[in-house]
């Protein structure tokens, strides 16, 4: 049946029931024309209605409240683009040119180009009112049309979009924050590293001289030195660690799921901790494994949380009290290995073990004698977790806490009865007639300069020449033309990055290989110096096997690099 043909028995126009048809039809219109006057006075929406050349003919309540002008200041008087930001709407008009690649004018045009097409445009400008103030808005231009599909005018419906940009901004201004932060946050853990690489750099080289130099150390004393590297390299993990704190936070940081020995591992922890037990009167008990275990580990990172479940037991235990480690397999799942560290400490009730992994909590010891900072448990669930192992803690008060960490079981590797490596064997000398060949060190610290002139000194095939700061090793380099350059990158004027680009520039100086020797550890340090050239980059503190064969690397590179004619030997 024709929609325009009543229902047999229906009103020709639908009313309310009981209403004539009339009524009816009289009740809608009124209905239909309170709603248009509610849409066209509605102060939350700027309705402005223009003829097909783009001029006001409408200009309803919320745009009046919205841009200050009463309608009869502009109804037949200006275009929409009158209003709007001139910078903004040239813009549209020279995006649509580009788009199209057709000259649209600047303008109301520019506006309406899509909306004349039949395609309705949301857009983002700025009204500027009455008064000269200014404001965001959001709005949305229609093509309007007669019966016969002609042109008439067009209809835009704006709201104002301050809050929303206000919120938008708000938010940007927290990233940038957050992300200013994050830069002073890796700045300064990449300074700390600097400042403590340094001290450590002449403990760790200077302790490696005295181990291996002649007379060779007595017995006791070569336990002292085992024990001063063993937490002199330890050392140098940790601050590693703090390094690598910010990328365990954004979870980039990168671990090894390597097979490591729990006995080499435990002993290694066992030869840290105790000496720092027997100050304080503590025993430790490291019970024995039956048959060799292997857990699927990064080896450094599972160290480093053994080593600090075991310092907390020593640290929060009581004179006289016990530590004992414990490995066990587990059936809940299975091929798993529990670790557990078992103190005899005043216990933990249970508030407080259930803020134990919380950061920056220390459960009320704050005011205690022992110093903290409350993130050493968060760091080592992190790394735990990462490690795809599971970490927790029991504890009852008056008798001691049991901290466990779970790990995956699995085969021991090929090369395992070679894990007890023997220690490099020595270099021989050089054979007689060797002609000596200079190695430059630019270096501005006395006792960093002191360890490689006592490294340098046991070969015979090297002398070593020393300078204070850049300029004066770009002056000896031209000078004396060394095989070698070590290079420090933090030098007092010109760095050693600048230093580098010099000597690469100067044709005396070009075919040097330079080895940039430095306490800047940060991946992003080392990967900025190896991009601008240095042949190699070596981070404080030395380990002398490692600078030997990268000196080693840097010589055969220099014997088949043919330098300047004239050379002289260093005085």
């Amino acid at each position: 049946m024709p929609e325009n043909i009543p229902r047999p028995g229906a009103p020709a126009f639908p009313g309310k029931p009981g209403e004539t048809t009339e009524s009816g039809r009289r009740n809608a219109l009124l209905k239909a024309g309170a709603l248009q006057n509610a849409i066209l006075n509605s102060a939350n929406f700027s309705i402005i209605a223009t003829d097909e050349k783009g001029i006001i003919q409408l200009f309803n309540v919320g745009a009046e409240r919205m841009l200050g002008y009463r309608a009869d200041e502009v109804v037949n008087r200006v275009r929409p683009s009158d209003m709007h930001d001139p910078q903004e709407v040239r813009a549209r008009a020279m995006a649509l040119s580009l788009e199209l690649d057709t000259p649209i004018a600047p303008g109301f045009e520019a506006l309406a180009f899509k909306a004349s097409r039949g395609i309705e445009d949301i857009y983002e400008l700025t009204y500027i009112c009455k008064d000269g103030s200014w404001f965001p808005a959001i709005v949305s231009i229609t093509a309007l049309r007669d019966d016969y599909g002609d042109l008439i005018g067009y209809l835009l419906i704006g709201t104002d979009n301050s809050v929303r940009k206000r919120v938008e901004q708000q938010l940007n201004e927290a990233v940038d924050a957050a992300e200013k932060a994050n830069r002073a946050k890796t700045d300064f853990i990449s300074s700390m590293s600097h400042e403590l690489r340094t001290p450590l750099n002449a403990i760790l080289g200077f302790a490696q001289l005295v181990e291996s130099g002649t007379p060779a150390p007595t017995p006791t004393q070569q336990r002292s030195i085992g024990q001063i590297l063993k937490a002199g390299w330890y050392l140098l993990e940790l601050i590693n660690e703090i390094l690598d704190l910010t990328l365990i936070e954004s979870g980039k940081l990168s671990l090894s799921g390597e097979p490591v020995s729990l006995t080499e591992v435990l002993a290694e922890c066992r030869a840290m901790v105790e000496p720092q037990a027997q100050q304080r009167g503590i025993g430790m008990v490291f019970a024995r494994l039956e048959s060799p275990r292997y857990v699927k580990a990064d080896r450094t990172r599972l160290k480093q949380v053994l080593i600090n479940l075991l310092f907390n037991a020593i640290k929060y235990n009581q004179r006289g009290g016990h530590v004992t480690v414990e490995c066990a397999l587990t059936l809940d799942p299975p091929d798993t290995v529990r670790i557990s560290v078992r103190d005899t400490g005043p216990g933990l009730v249970p508030e407080q073990l259930a803020q134990l992994f919380q950061p920056f909590n220390r459960l009320g010891q704050e005011s205690g004698a022992e110093e903290g900072t409350g993130i050493g448990l968060v760091v080592t669930q992190r790394l735990v977790h990462l490690m795809g192992g599971q970490i927790g803690a029991s504890s009852t008060p008056g008798l001691g806490s049991v901290f466990w960490v779970e790990m995956a079981l699995t085969a021991a590797p090929l090369n395992a009865v070679l894990d007890a490596a023997p220690a490099d064997p020595p270099r021989p000398d050089a054979l007689p007639g060797t002609p000596l060949r200079t190695l430059l060190y630019v270096e501005d610290n006395p006792a960093n300069l002191e360890l490689v002139e006592q490294i340098i000194a046991r070969r015979t095939d090297l002398g070593l020449l020393g300078a204070a700061d850049a300029s004066l090793g770009i002056e000896f380099a031209r000078v004396y033309q060394p095989e070698v350059i070590l290079m420090d990158i933090n030098l007092p004027g010109i760095s050693g990055i600048e230093a580098l680009k010099i000597l690469r520039a100067d044709p005396a100086t070009a075919h040097i290989p330079v080895i940039a020797l430095s306490a800047n550890a940060v991946p992003r340090d080392i990967q900025k110096g190896l991009e601008a050239g240095f042949f190699n980059y070596l981070t404080k503190p030395i380990k002398v096997a490692q600078l030997m064969d990268a000196l080693d690397a840097a010589l055969r590179v220099a014997e088949t690099t043919s330098g300047p004619a004239t050379q002289q030997e260093p005085a």
